[in-house]
């Protein structure tokens, strides 16, 4: 079988300087296990909800309904975008509201010295704490992580 992998960047999106990572996955890696991939690379606990949204398509781990979206396991990642430069948004935390894009950098990712199917390339920062009330959120933790005299400090 000649696999074919993606390097993949993920970004969280309206956080300055940015949060971010590089990665391989093999295009036949489906949905759910592309967001537990996502959450070990970035860093999170896996505490929330999900979802994909890939073109004007929903992807979720529970869907009620045709509404909610689709079923995220019933679907392999290499189906549903293949060409190099197409962005795609994950979502997690629906209360929160994480927001990030992806960005297929290579649609055809070989590197001989890679043993591994799945891989953490690089990235910068680490992702904001589980719970912190959003973007505002973080950047209140951060400024009393900041101030010793800050009462949350």
């Amino acid at each position: 079988m000649n696999e074919r992998f993606y390097l993949l960047k993920i970004e969280l999106i309206d956080i300055k300087p940015e949060i971010w990572r590089r990665f391989v996955a093999p295009s036949s890696i489906t949905l759910d296990r592309l967001h537990n991939v996502i959450q070990i690379v970035m860093g999170w606990t896996d505490s929330h909800l999900h979802e994909f949204t890939i073109g004007k398509k929903r992807y979720t781990e529970y869907p009620e309904s045709k509404e909610d979206g689709l079923a995220c396991g019933s679907y392999r990642f290499g189906d549903l975008i293949k060409q190099k430069g197409r962005t795609f948004q994950y979502l997690y935390d629906f209360g929160d509201s994480w927001e990030h894009e992806l960005v297929i950098e290579e649609s055809r990712y070989f590197n001989p010295e890679l043993r591994t199917a799945l891989a953490c390339l690089e990235g910068d920062r680490a992702c904001p704490p589980e719970d912190v009330s959003g973007v505002p959120g973080y950047f209140e933790f951060c400024k009393a992580l900041k101030d010793p005299d800050h009462e949350e400090h």
